[in-house]
Formats: C-alpha cells, sequence, structure tokens
C-alpha cells in the first residue's frame, strides 16, 4: 500500500495528512506558528516559523501512524496564497513575509494598475491590483526597504519555501502563481510584459510547474530534520484554494466549492481560460493540469461569526465548556428560532473590508433594522444569513456569465453545521453537500501527489476518492423569503458605501 503525505501551510498553522492509495485518511497532525501584526493592517509570519512547525507535525505524523519515512510515496504542497517570501543569494529569508491579509499595499496597487494598465493587467492575469496579492509587496519593498530589496535573489511563495526547505529546489505552481499578479494566466507562464512594466527581475521567479509534477526530491539534510526518506518525489502541489477544491472533488464543470473558513470563498472549476472582464472574480489556473478556476472571495465569512460569538457570546461559551459542547452549537440552536429575515434585520459582513463583488478595503460591517423586538436569536441569525448573502454575491456573477451550477460542495468549520448547510442550499438554491474528505487542503495536496507518483489522473483520483455523505435540498417556500431580504442586502454597501468611508477617515483622524 502506497501512502501521500499532504502538508499545508495555513495562516494559523501547518497541517499533514497522510493518505493511503486507495484515498482513506490514515493519521493527521498540526502544529500552530504566530502571526506578526508590527503596526496596523500589516501581518507577517517568520517563514523558519513554517519550517520548524512542518518538521514537528511530519514527525509526530509518522509517529502516529506507525511509520517510517520510507513508507511514505511521495509529498504533495499546499499554501496560504500570495505571500512573499524573500531570498537571498544564499537562500536565506531577508526579511519576514507579508502574508495574503496584510493591508499596507494599496498606494502600490494604484501605481501598478497606473503603470500597467488596467486592461493589460485584466488580460494578462485575470485579475486586477489588490493589497492581498504578491506584486505588490515587492513593490513596497523595493520603495520602502530597499535595503532589503537590494539582497533579494528569490521570491517565493509560502509553500514553495517548505519545498526548497525539503529539496533545495526553486519552484511553483501554476494555481498559486496565478495569485501573484505576475502570471499570464492563460498561458500557465510567467507574463514577461507585466513583470518588466512592474520592475520586478525576472529571475527572481522560479520556474512554474502543474500541480502534479515531481519537482525535487528530499534531501539527505531534509530528511534528516523530518525522518522522511531521501529521495522522496515531491510533487508541485497548489496554493490552498486550488488543492481545497481538489480536496472535495470540484475538478470537473458544473459543481461549485464554498469554503466556509475565516474567508469564504465560491469557486468554480473552467475548462478554459475564461476572465470576468470587470475583474469581480478572480481567474487563476487550476490544481488540475490545464484547467482554470473563477472564484469569489469574502474576507469575513466564518469570521464574522467567529467575532460574533468571540465578543458576545459569553454565556454560550461558559454554557459550551460545561456540558462540553460547541458554543457555535449552542448560538445556532438559538439562531434558528428566529425567522426568516430574523424579522426585518439585515448584517452586512464587511468586518475586515471586502473584496467580492465590492473590492474595498474601507467596507465596514453594520446591522441594518434594528428595533426594540430584536434578541439575540435574531441578531445571530442575521450574522449567519449575512454572511451567506455575501457568498451568494459571488455566486451571482457567477451565474451572470453562463455558469451552470447544480451542487454546492460546502468545506470548513461552517460546513458541520446542518442549520447553515440548509440555509446556503435555500438562499442559493441548489442542493449543498458535504463529502467524506474532511482534511481540506492538505488532503488536495496528498491527491496531487498521489496523481504525480501513481500518474493518475487527478479527476480520476477525485472520483475514486471523494464521495457525497450528506445533502442538502433547497425549499422553494423558504428560498422565496430568503429572496426578498436578499434583494435587500444586494442594495446596502452602495447605499452606505460614503459612510463607510468617511468614517473610516473620522477613525484614522482620531488615531493621528
Amino acid at each position: 500500500m502506497a501512502l501521500f503525505l499532504g502538508i499545508d501551510i495555513g495562516t494559523s498553522a501547518v497541517k499533514c495528512v497522510l493518505v493511503s492509495d486507495d484515498g482513506a485518511v490514515r493519521a493527521s497532525e498540526s502544529e500552530e506558528y504566530p502571526l506578526l501584526t508590527p503596526k496596523p493592517g500589516w501581518a507577517e509570519q517568520r517563514p523558519e516559523d513554517w519550517w520548524e512547525a512542518t518538521v514537528r507535525a511530519v514527525r509526530r505524523l509518522l509517529t502516529k501512524a506507525g511509520i517510517s519515512g520510507a513508507d511514505v510515496a511521495g509529498i504533495g504542497l499546499s499554501g496560504q496564497m500570495h505571500g512573499s517570501v524573500f531570498l537571498d543569494r544564499n537562500g536565506n529569508v531577508v526579511r519576514p513575509a507579508l502574508l495574503w491579509c496584510d493591508q499596507r499595499t494599496a498606494r502600490q496597487c494604484e501605481w501598478i494598475e497606473a503603470t500597467v494598465g488596467f486592461r493589460t493587467l485584466a488580460d494578462r492575469t485575470g485579475n486586477r491590483a489588490l493589497t492581498g496579492f504578491t506584486a505588490p509587496k515587492a513593490v513596497w519593498l523595493r520603495e520602502e526597504e530597499p535595503e532589503h530589496f537590494e539582497r533579494v535573489a528569490h521570491l517565493l511563495l509560502p509553500k514553495d519555501y517548505i519545498r526548497f526547505r525539503l529539496t533545495g529546489e526553486l519552484a511553483t505552481d501554476v494555481s498559486d502563481a496565478s495569485g501573484t499578479l505576475l502570471l499570464d494566466v492563460a498561458n500557465r507562464t510567467w507574463s514577461n510584459e507585466v513583470v518588466r512594466a512592474i520592475g520586478i527581475p525576472a529571475d527572481w521567479l522560479p520556474p512554474v510547474y502543474e500541480s502534479n509534477a515531481v519537482t525535487g526530491r528530499v534531501t539527505a539534510e531534509a530528511a534528516d530534520a523530518t525522518g522522511l526518506s531521501p529521495g522522496t518525489p515531491v510533487v508541485a502541489g497548489g496554493g490552498d484554494q486550488a488543492c481545497g477544491a481538489v480536496g472535495v472533488g470540484v475538478v470537473r464543470p458544473g459543481i461549485a466549492s464554498v469554503a466556509l473558513g475565516t474567508s469564504g470563498v465560491v469557486f468554480v472549476h473552467d475548462d478554459a481560460y475564461l476572465p470576468d472582464p470587470e475583474c469581480r472574480l478572480h481567474t487563476f489556473c487550476h490544481g488540475v493540469p490545464g484547467k482554470w478556476h473563477r472564484m469569489g472571495v469574502m474576507l469575513s465569512a466564518g469570521g464574522s461569526f467567529q467575532w460574533w460569538r468571540n465578543r458576545f457570546g459569553a454565556e454560550e461559551r461558559r454554557q459550551a465548556e460545561r456540558e462540553g459542547r460547541d458554543a457555535y452549537d449552542l448560538l445556532t440552536a438559538a439562531a434558528a428560532t428566529a425567522p426568516i429575515g430574523s424579522e426585518g434585520l439585515v448584517f452586512l459582513p464587511y468586518l475586515s473590508g471586502e473584496r467580492t463583488p465590492h473590492p474595498d478595503p474601507l467596507a465596514r460591517g453594520a446591522f441594518v433594522g434594528l428595533n426594540i423586538r430584536h434578541g439575540k436569536e435574531h441578531l445571530t441569525r442575521a450574522v449567519l444569513e449575512g454572511i451567506t448573502f455575501g457568498l451568494r454575491d459571488s455566486l451571482e456573477l457567477m451565474r451572470a456569465s453562463s455558469v451552470d451550477i447544480r451542487e454546492l460542495r460546502l468545506s470548513g468549520g461552517g460546513a458541520r453545521s446542518p442549520f447553515w448547510r440548509q440555509m446556503i442550499a435555500d438562499v442559493f438554491r441548489c442542493p449543498a453537500v458535504t463529502v467524506n474528505s474532511t482534511d481540506g487542503p492538505a488532503y488536495g495536496a496528498a491527491v496531487m501527489a498521489a496523481s504525480g507518483v501513481l500518474g493518475a489522473d487527478i479527476p480520476q483520483l477525485c472520483e475514486a476518492w471523494i464521495r457525497v455523505v450528506d445533502r442538502s435540498e433547497p425549499d422553494e417556500g423558504r428560498a422565496r423569503r430568503y429572496e426578498d431580504v436578499y434583494t435587500v442586502y444586494r442594495g446596502l454597501y452602495s447605499s452606505l458605501r460614503e459612510a463607510f468611508h468617511r468614517l473610516s477617515e473620522i477613525a484614522s483622524s482620531e488615531t493621528t
């Protein structure tokens, strides 16, 4: 029996999963590392922390599974997208990595769009310049830390730093590279035109591969650190969203992935390159070789519910601790007692700004329609409905471009709630399902490793390994009631945008 290791470098922790050649998960492990916020709006991590956490997690995983490194036939890598790892010519980290959620590069994004041109940028990269992407981070380094910029010889993405430490090779994959704003997404190679216009040295960029291509093998030094066997093949892998989609079987048209993590993502597979002309949706290369995907990103999906629990769910947290239950389950049960629409209450989930369909870092959250009759159950339900409406915004953009979606595959913490799954099915007017693979991007990375080592197509492996375990069908009566509230929700951002921006100005002036 062959075993495959998937490693996912997340924002808060590394997750490692060991998958057998029949798709069964043999063992999993995770290890946390710190998030650095040296200034408001900044988010950084030390790449060395990723590596040290990976070493510890892999060693524990092998021990838990009762195997040696020689039993691992191949390794796949996944990771948080967009982060910038700057290395010098000796392979040393120049400074902490700037992450996907770092907001310091708004001015650099404006400069990139003015310099390259929005139309050229959209046509070549499938995207507009956003603060999360990698290229603006490199421009920021050139402008704000020239002493560091001059030392840089290589620019890697988070998972690719782990590849470098495992194999000594510099490489990336097409799905993760799509989030740099430097890839010609249609042709799946670096865009010389964009790279030259922005002024990033072309020799900083590593070779680009499809997800299942072998990019190197574990070195003796890495084997000694991790317990893996020297010579174990490491495939290219993918960005966390592409790996997560592979991990739930979104590898053909007609199926959408809805990821309910801290952020929320609606993801569809495309057989051809079909960019959104206005770049309201991201268009990236998929982790399935020769395919693409479009996705909408909501910055505070599960994050909005987490905020509500942390700030206003103290009673539920205490009860959950006493009874050995989950505070989220208690809050959701109370929300289910409120009617659809929360008796005229709507929540806008823009707690961290927004990306799709409103690329606005100054958008803010709001409860609209509060009255004296509303209790916690109404507000909790409004939070869940607002998140779901925000996710539907992305789906509507896809449907407007004639995407036929017949099934939603849910993943992430929110997918564990039957109440929320049914709400999504009703609001989206589409069946919502969960599948047997629950290890997310790490599982998808293991699928990619199996594909590269066994020579099997990724869709074939997904068909054999992944199956639906729960299905929520939409109810037309509930769907019509949600539709009335969603219509109101859709108009609120434009009505409040000016107020959001003015309030941001006031808040900024108060802190200076």
